[in-house]
């Protein structure tokens, strides 16, 4: 099992390193932007860039570097000039010793001139990640409670009822969602805030500003939960092993308990692994339709302004939450059912 472990993290590592790798490069090939702002603030970009090694500075026109980005000249001093680094490749090598030796992923171009890509992503982090993991709170044992009384009750009016409102409601986005829950709840009944509450705004009106986002995210988690441990357990309670430990005078409630549901949860739990990073991944819309600072939001902000440096580091968080998912989901199987060992001899 731990040889598993360490190859799997292994991988994780090296698939990490070439999605984020081909990423850059094609970040680089895209058409350079100029910075917005005052001379001053387009100035200490330039000298990032110079100090990240993207660009070439000299203190008079030069050919050979590239072609000429932007030329200033300050009161009292000479002209300075910046050329483009033309070789990708050799960006890519100043990107690697960057990241590796200074943890420097570049700064921000628009979003927030000259301050760091990483301090931006992690002031906007903290919101999404609160706003996910509560959705997953709420939409969990929803789902798994519905799913299993449907089961419990297979072919009797509340499966129906509860079938019903599942394949009703589990094909409406959570943007589309969203969209009526303001409407209704902030404009028309105005119940809850129209959007989300500034950091000067009271507690309650923090406390309110989840309601919306958190019901548009947890509603169709909560739909796929409750078809899913449906099918599973149903499937469970008809097979064989379940018929003998009933023989064997296991009450309805013990068999469902100790063998059913143990069993039923083997895919249900990778399940809502892979649904958080769904979640996570489709806020992006969500948080820009009801105004979150969030890292989806961000995401969208930085493609519109080409904030490169921004939207990179965004993707390598998005990527790395991803890989490290996909880690923890196949380890899970073994938690669950030690019947199955990764990484086990035939």
């Amino acid at each position: 099992m731990g040889k598993y472990i360490a190859k799997r993290l292994a991988l994780a590592v090296v698939t990490l390193f070439i999605i984020l790798s081909l990423t850059f490069i094609l970040m680089k090939l895209l058409p350079f932007e100029m910075p917005p702002g005052t001379d001053r603030e387009v100035f200490s970009y330039f000298e990032n860039q110079v100090y990240l090694g993207y660009v070439t500075r000299f203190e008079e026109e030069t050919s050979g570097y590239g072609r000429l980005l932007w030329s200033y000249r300050f009161e009292g001093a000479k002209s300075t000039y910046y050329y483009y680094q033309t070789p990708v490749m050799l960006q890519y090598f100043y990107w690697l010793k960057n990241i590796v030796t200074e943890w420097n992923w570049g700064v921000s171009r628009s979003i927030l001139p000259n301050v760091s890509a990483i301090t931006i992503i992690m002031m906007r982090l903290p919101t999404s990640m609160y706003l996910n993991i509560i959705s997953v709170i709420v939409s969990v044992p929803l789902g798994i409670g519905l799913g299993i009384v449907a089961a419990l009750n297979k072919n009797k009016p509340v499966d129906h009822f509860i079938s019903t409102f599942v394949m009703i409601f589990i094909s409406i986005p959570s943007f589309i969602l969203i969209t009526f829950s303001i409407w209704i709840f902030a404009y028309q009944l105005q119940w809850l805030p129209s959007q989300w509450a500034q950091p000067t705004d009271p507690d309650e009106l923090k406390a309110l500003s989840f309601i919306i986002p958190v019901f548009a995210l947890s509603f169709g988690s909560v739909c796929g939960y409750c078809r899913f441990v449906r099918a599973e357990l149903c499937e469970v309670m008809e097979s064989e092993y379940l018929l003998l430990a009933r023989t064997k005078g296991l009450t309805k409630r013990q068999a469902i308990l100790r063998h059913a549901l143990r069993n039923a949860m083997v895919p249900i739990v990778p399940a809502i692994l892979s649904e958080f990073i769904g979640i996570l991944g489709g806020s992006t819309i969500l948080e820009r339709l009801y105004a979150i600072n969030g890292i989806g939001g961000l995401f969208y902000d930085a493609l519109q302004w080409k904030d490169y440096n921004v939207l990179f580091v965004d993707m390598a968080l998005f990527t790395t939450i991803s890989l490290v998912a996909g880690v923890f989901l196949d380890l899970s199987y073994g938690l669950i059912d030690p019947r199955i060992r990764m990484g086990a001899k035939k």
